[in-house]
């Protein structure tokens, strides 16, 4: 018998079944690294912005004799103040009904912090400090030893941060 040279319709038949699965696995594996790769760049980009608005922040709550003069929440749709604080003393005008609510907090300074959640954005006065931010709350309390602390909760797409800040006196 003759030795057969060549390749055989099996031979190709197992060549392109092998090729197909190799070619299946390495784009599983590719859309697996492409998918943990965009998680982490939106995770990394909250926490830049998160960064920056602490910048602004840390910087504000620093300043000697800085007090808060008023800190609340503003109904975007009726456009009225829903809670307010001022000097030890709080307000309640109305319930909130939407999800709709500019928080707010204002330094003797002069320089005012807002989430505004139609924009999903924080400002320092008319500067966007922080955007891609689902929710921002301000709170402040007395502390027994007379210090003012600020709570600010910030959060994100799988993100979220809750800092106390004790303003400097």
């Amino acid at each position: 018998m003759q030795k057969e040279k060549g390749i055989t319709l099996i031979s190709i038949t197992i060549y392109v079944i092998v090729m197909l699965i190799l070619v299946a696995v390495i784009t599983v594996l590719t859309s697996y690294f492409y998918k943990n790769i965009d998680i982490t760049s939106t995770s990394q980009e909250l926490n830049q912005q998160y960064t920056k608005f602490n910048t602004y922040f840390v910087e504000e709550v620093n300043k000697k004799e800085n007090k808060i003069l008023e800190i609340g929440e503003i109904d975007t749709g009726i456009k009225n103040t829903i809670t307010t604080q001022k000097e030890n003393s709080s307000e309640n005008i109305a319930e909130d009904t939407e999800n709709s609510r500019q928080c707010y907090i204002i330094f003797f300074s002069g320089n005012q912090y807002t989430y505004i959640p139609k924009n999903k954005a924080i400002y320092m006065n008319q500067i966007k400090i922080a955007q891609n931010i689902t929710d921002c709350i301000f709170s402040t309390k007395e502390e027994v030893n007379g210090k003012t602390t600020i709570t600010v909760t910030i959060q994100g797409k799988n993100f979220e941060r809750m800092t106390t800040y004790t303003l400097v006196d």
